[in-house]
């Protein structure tokens, strides 16, 4: 199975930018975008979110760790000091990375506090002032994640006038997660079903700056609703939720539908191929259990499924739990599937 990544060039990852991956918390580590990786090999993968003041002055690189297979692979920051996230842009592109990513778009308490994320969709020009500071210090694209607003903005006002006044200072590429950010009254969890999806703004930003690449993120769970949204006029589509829990569904016919590639793989072979990985992991000192935590989706729908995921659950957390736990659990579905 050859799953060797396109050599990414700008132009390359612009064009990754059609389907993506997105950054979520405690989900998109290396591990769960390695999977990602070998499932598809168009698609743009992001990290979790890392804070600039946790490179910066904690000295955290041990956070942009990735592996080489990953590209296309952008960072994405968290911050809203100018300086300080010019120096995090700088260190990602040093790193290697595709992209570096703002977050304007996670509602957590502890982004508010700290003056980042959705809160910022209030701060425009703080904004701009922000990405014109990474750009000037590193070399890759610089591009940002969004909401449609806050709280009690008016998305059709503030949205238009945040693209501009951001746009103004060289973001050519947006994400725009379809709903307002509650910042207060919701947890981040309710912040990501509750608020209404209003995709036909999206759509309308689209028309309204028709030279930004614009992707859509927000409640996407199928490659039918991707190409629909590519075939109305966007430029790129962000998938979360789905393409973590039901990563088959997405990831493995995305390199056909979006992109035009005809190579294609199985839940199978990326499984066997998984497995180098995995031993590479546990000879460094890692937990079987790291890994396979963002496996478990992998059968999803399909016979063996439930098989898979329990055997998984149930054993990759010992001590002693290799690569062995996870030809077993194959073996669950290989049978399954052999006596439907």
């Amino acid at each position: 199975m050859d799953q060797s990544p396109i050599k990414q060039g700008k132009s390359n990852v612009f064009n990754a930018a059609r389907l993506s991956v997105a950054p979520m918390m405690d989900w998109t580590d290396r591990h769960c975008r390695y999977l990602h990786r070998l499932m598809s090999r168009r698609a743009l993968l992001y990290t979790e979110m890392v804070t600039a003041p946790a490179l910066v002055q904690g000295g955290a690189l041990h956070l942009l760790r990735f592996n080489e297979a990953e590209h296309p692979v952008a960072l994405q920051l968290g911050g809203s000091d100018p300086q300080e996230l010019a120096l995090a842009a700088k260190m990602a592109a040093d790193e290697g990375y595709d992209e570096v990513n703002l977050n304007v778009g996670c509602p957590s308490d502890r982004v508010q506090s700290g003056c980042f994320g959705a809160v910022l969709m209030e701060r425009p020009q703080l904004v701009a002032d922000c990405v014109a500071a990474m750009q000037d210090k590193c070399d890759v694209e610089v591009t940002v994640k969004c909401r449609i607003g806050v709280d009690d903005q008016i998305p059709e006002d503030v949205l238009p006038d945040f693209l501009q006044k951001v746009s103004a200072k060289g973001v050519n590429r947006f994400a725009i997660h379809a709903r307002k950010a509650w910042l207060q009254g919701l947890s981040p969890k309710e912040n990501r079903d509750i608020p209404p999806l209003n995709y036909d703004l999206v759509l309308q930003m689209k028309k309204d700056f028709s030279h930004l690449h614009i992707s859509v993120n927000g409640g996407i769970d199928s490659l039918d609703q991707a190409e629909s949204f590519l075939a109305q006029g966007l430029d790129g589509v962000m998938i979360g939720r789905a393409a973590y829990h039901t990563p088959s569904a997405i990831l493995l016919e995305a390199d056909r539908r979006i992109f035009g590639d005809s190579r294609q793989t199985t839940p199978e072979a990326v499984v066997y191929a998984m497995l180098p990985y995995i031993e590479q992991h546990l000879s460094e000192g890692g937990k079987l259990h790291q890994i396979t935590r963002h496996m478990l989706g992998l059968f999803a729908g399909q016979s063996g499924a439930r098989a898979w995921r329990r055997h998984l659950s149930e054993n990759a957390h010992r001590a002693d739990a290799g690569p062995e736990v996870v030809e077993a659990a194959l073996g669950h579905v290989t049978f399954a599937k052999a006596v439907q």
